[in-house]
């Protein structure tokens, strides 16, 4: 039987604000040190990949010519891609395949009132799944992160959780943390991809990151701008193991509560 594995690329960028045409070309700069020829399955990005979180709706609004960028880069190194941007007026996480054919669309769920996300976006109102080299795979935004619930009741069903985010340096510890928790405690692989630079408001950390089922770092990308190709696939037969070796979802309690 042919191992269930997929090789994933990280890009953390410095996005120019507000300016697509400009990220783009930065884009293009970061994925022109990938061969065609590389064995690439999976390319991700950040939150609102081409605008940086902006509030401005006008600006990450995502048109044709946006989504034919990603289509093309994805033809072009014969690779999935996941990226950020608006549509019909929620924060999405877009998953094209190698064709640049739309296999999934998530939309942010928790939106961060501190930053007044909610008074100009929408929040998603259901979970998203999809499947990739026949990996299970639950995509979440940002602020999503902090909401364990989205990820424990998926995870039983979930081989991968992938985050897309614009998560501030002032609590790069936090967002650490809590991608390592959120593989530990669903034993299966998180891939957190942040971005770095700076904004009008505020500066990013970079250290997007991917975690094993127990926990362990596959791969962290520091703070520089850059793409970088995580060093081990990513195996489903791992995840398999680890739970069966570890068969603690059997003991949950989803009836332990007061109401």
């Amino acid at each position: 039987m042919i191992p269930l594995i997929m090789k994933i690329a990280l890009c953390q960028l410095d996005m120019a604000w507000e300016d697509k045409s400009a990220t783009k070309r930065r884009i293009l700069s970061l994925m022109s040190d990938c061969s065609p020829k590389d064995r690439i399955d999976w390319v991700v990005f950040p939150e609102m990949t081409l605008t940086g979180f902006s509030m401005n709706a006008a600006k990450t609004t995502l048109d044709a010519a946006d989504l034919s960028f990603f289509a093309e880069l994805a033809r072009a190194h014969h690779a999935c891609v996941s990226f950020g941007g608006v549509q019909g007026g929620c924060n999405d996480l877009i998953t094209m395949d190698a064709s640049g054919q739309v296999i999934s669309t998530y939309s942010k769920a928790h939106l961060f009132s501190m930053g007044q996300e909610d008074a100009v976006y929408r929040p998603g109102r259901r979970p998203e799944r999809f499947i990739l080299h026949d990996l299970a795979v639950v995509p979440a935004v940002c602020y999503d992160l902090r909401f364990p619930y989205l990820f424990w009741n998926e995870a039983a069903r979930t081989d991968l959780f992938v985050v897309i985010a614009s998560w501030p340096a002032q609590r790069a510890e936090h967002w650490m943390r809590l991608l390592q928790a959120r593989a530990i405690e669903n034993q299966c692989y998180v891939v957190g991809v942040n971005r770095t630079g700076q904004d009008p408001l505020l500066g990013y950390h970079g250290n997007s990151m991917i975690f094993d089922p127990m926990g362990k770092v596959v791969l962290d990308c520091g703070q520089g701008e850059g793409l970088f190709v995580a060093p081990a696939d990513v195996d489903k037969a791992l995840v398999a193991q680890t739970r069966q070796r570890l068969p603690f979802f059997k003991d949950r309690r989803p009836d332990f509560t007061l109401a």
